[in-house]
């Protein structure tokens, strides 16, 4: 029965992430060109971790 709902929840985690992540972005853009720019070059390197330890744990 878990096992049909780990799409469903995947979905509400996935809104969850997309929201924070808007509303991190409207906010840094308010503060600043400098901030923004530091704050992207951070989340990429946290996207990119974050791929690398998604695809060892599944490989």
């Amino acid at each position: 029965m878990l096992g049909l709902l780990a799409p469903f929840w995947q979905l509400v985690i996935a809104a969850v992430v997309l929201a924070v992540v808007v509303l991190s972005t409207v906010r840094l853009a308010r503060r600043g060109r400098s901030r923004m720019t530091t704050a992207l070059l951070v989340t990429a390197a946290a996207i990119i971790g974050l791929t690398l330890i998604a695809v060892l744990v599944q490989g």
